[in-house]
C-alpha cells in the first residue's frame, strides 16, 4: 500500500516547523504540488479535522488526515521534523514524525484502511527509532516499504 501512497517527492526528511499550524501549512503546500489541488483547500481540511480532536496519536507521532472532493486516490506524505513540536498529542509529548493522509470524499473504506495501516505500522517503536535516524527520502521509503513487506509475510 505504501508503494502507492509514497514517492520520494512525498517524503520530507527534514521538515523545519516550529508549530503544529506551520507543519500543517508546509505539508499542505507539498500536498498541493503532488495532488494539483489548492494548498488552502488542503490546509482548511486538515485544520477542520484537528478541531474535531488532535491527530497527535502519541509517542511523537501525528497522523493528520482529511477528505477532499477533487482527489483521484488516497495520497500520503511523510515528514520527519528537525525538532519535535507541540501537536496537542494525546500523551502531551511533542511530535517529530508526521504521516499525512488525504483521500477522495467517496473513499470511505479505503481511507479507513489506509489510516489503520499507517497507525498499526507506526506503533512499532523500533521502526519509529529507525525513521528518526534516517535523513533521506529514499531511506525513509525503504524503511516504510520494508516494514510493510515484513508485515504482509
Amino acid at each position: 500500500m505504501f508503494f502507492d501512497l509514497l514517492t520520494p517527492q512525498s517524503v520530507i526528511p527534514r521538515l523545519r516547523a516550529t508549530s503544529k499550524k506551520q507543519a500543517l501549512q508546509e505539508l499542505s503546500q507539498k500536498a498541493a504540488e503532488i495532488t494539483g489541488l489548492e494548498e488552502r483547500a488542503i490546509f482548511d481540511t486538515l485544520l477542520e479535522r484537528e478541531r474535531l480532536g488532535t491527530t497527535g496519536v502519541g509517542r511523537g507521532i501525528a497522523i493528520p488526515h482529511g477528505k477532499l472532493a477533487r482527489l483521484d486516490k488516497v495520497h500520503g506524505l511523510f515528514a520527519r521534523l528537525d525538532k519535535p513540536i507541540d501537536f496537542d498529542a494525546i500523551d502531551d509529548r511533542p511530535v517529530d514524525l508526521i504521516f499525512l493522509l488525504l483521500a477522495p470524499e467517496g473513499a470511505g473504506a479505503d481511507h479507513l484502511k489506509a489510516l489503520a495501516r499507517v497507525s498499526r505500522m507506526l506503533r512499532d517503536e523500533a521502526l519509529c527509532d529507525r525513521l528518526r535516524g534516517c535523513t533521506d527520502a529514499e531511506g525513509i521509503i525503504a524503511l516504510l516499504t520494508d516494514e510493510e513487506a515484513a508485515d504482509a509475510a
